[in-house]
């Protein structure tokens, strides 16, 4: 394990550009599941989360070909299913949550697919059902090992279309119900599908490889099933957390800094939410730019009542950005409530932020309100541990924006998302350094 130490302080300058988008991708590269010929994935992020779905895959028996350090090709011609039944595949798949994803594939191109309990972050109760109720409906046979902590699933005759009503618009469970219903003997239809743009992506992936997909980008999709898929080339859209994650770093510093070639037409309401904490943001072309030389001010609701942030599905707030709301808001003028619906747990590093002198009372496993403090480095230094992906970046933005230093351990958290982070952040301007423990 790593520990990053943080010296506070520091005004950002410069430009960056985005890493590509650590949620697409670990849904496209399943999706090399579904043929054997080669499929080319690039603007592929290097982080920790992805090099262990492609090194899986490539123990799966998926040949593997990196062209770069963000383009690779893959061909899933020749699989090793032997390999899907030893301990090895069962503790590296557990221990990474992108790994469900798998399953839709496997089910739906070879007719079975195994899979341990999966890992990820630790931000509360994070269930399944979606996932396995839609492959039920699709003709699945669905059995759990409760000695083992094993899900084994199987469709010896194959899968028929079926109109399914999704439970929640879950974004993995929607990935995979795509990947499984695309080789289905004819059509499904999924309502109240996820339709984030990495869900899009994915589609039109699978639709440049010869599927049949009607209504991308809505909540109800129709899937024609398809004899089989071929190859293609996909490029993954930049990070829209990351860009999340770098407008939070300006404007808690009172920096500027450019971002380059974020997709902008895919950021959906989230410029827009960080203009109602009060930071300035300039639209020029496809970039950002973040310029925060005073105090930003947080709106309130046009009664004159708090500002509230929740997050809701595309096109809503992603849940993955309230942890960078929620820290940015400590040294805004105003207060602001945070509403994270969807995990109990994810909110628990505020006490963190609390001993630095936050200003936050945690009202219950969901809320917490943060009364800003109004000035530049209100906070201080001190020694966190990173308990997820988006709340150790919360930590760094934190720490970059306090007076003294902090020190961040478990570093490893925030590799499993962000590419190289302390080098870029470097090349900005501010004070970090990893060390080893």
């Amino acid at each position: 394990m790593g520990t990053f130490i943080v010296e506070g302080g520091n005004k950002l300058s410069g430009t960056i550009r985005p890493q590509g988008a650590k949620n697409e991708a670990l849904e496209v590269i399943c999706a090399t599941l579904l043929t054997s010929e080669k499929v080319t994935i690039s603007n592929l992020p290097d982080i920790l989360d992805v090099r262990n779905l492609i090194s899986l895959l490539a123990d799966l028996g998926v040949k593997v070909n990196f062209i770069d350090s963000h383009t690779c090709e893959f061909q899933a011609s020749d699989l090793d299913f032997k390999y899907i039944e030893t301990a090895d595949y069962r503790r590296r798949a557990a221990s990474l949550r992108g790994s469900v994803m798998i399953i839709g594939p496997l089910l739906s191109r070879f007719g079975r697919a195994v899979l341990p309990k999966p890992g990820g972050d630790k931000i509360g109760r994070r269930r399944l059902d979606t996932h396995f109720q839609g492959m039920i409906s699709l003709g699945a046979a669905f059995e759990y090992d409760s000695k083992e902590g094993l899900y084994k699933i199987s469709a010896p005759d194959g899968l028929a279309g079926q109109y399914m009503l999704l439970d929640e618009a879950s974004v993995t469970g929607t990935a995979n119900l795509i990947m499984a219903a695309v080789l289905a003997k004819g059509t499904t239809t999924i309502y109240n599908a996820a339709c984030e743009p990495y869900i899009q992506q994915l589609c039109m992936m699978l639709v440049s490889m010869g599927a049949d997909i009607e209504g991308i980008g809505s909540n109800l999709l129709t899937i024609n099933g398809v004899e089989s898929l071929g190859g293609t080339s996909h490029t993954c859209l930049p990070d829209m957390i990351e860009v999340g994650s770098f407008i939070g770093m300006a404007a808690m510093t009172g920096s500027d800094i450019v971002l380059e070639d974020v997709s902008l037409r895919n950021l959906g309401i989230m410029p827009e939410m960080f203009r109602r904490l009060g930071v300035n943001l300039h639209i020029e072309g496809d970039n950002i730019r973040v310029s925060q030389p005073e105090i930003y001010e947080i709106e309130t609701f046009m009664d004159g009542s708090i500002m509230t942030f929740a997050d809701a599905p595309w096109p809503g707030l992603s849940p993955d950005l309230l942890s960078i709301f929620l820290v940015v808001a400590t040294q805004a003028r105003g207060s602001v409530l945070i509403h994270q619906k969807m995990f109990e747990s994810r909110l628990f590093f505020v006490d963190k932020l609390i001993d630095m002198g936050a200003r936050i009372i945690l009202c219950d496993p969901h809320r917490a309100a943060v009364i800003g403090s109004g000035r530049f480095q209100s906070l201080h230094g001190t020694t966190m541990v990173s308990p997820d992906i988006r709340a150790g970046i919360a930590m760094l933005i934190a720490a970059l924006g306090s007076t003294g230093t902090s020190r961040i351990q478990n570093i490893d958290q925030i590799d499993r998302g962000y590419e190289n982070i302390e080098s870029r952040l470097r090349g900005l301007g501010a004070s970090i350094i990893r060390v080893d423990d």
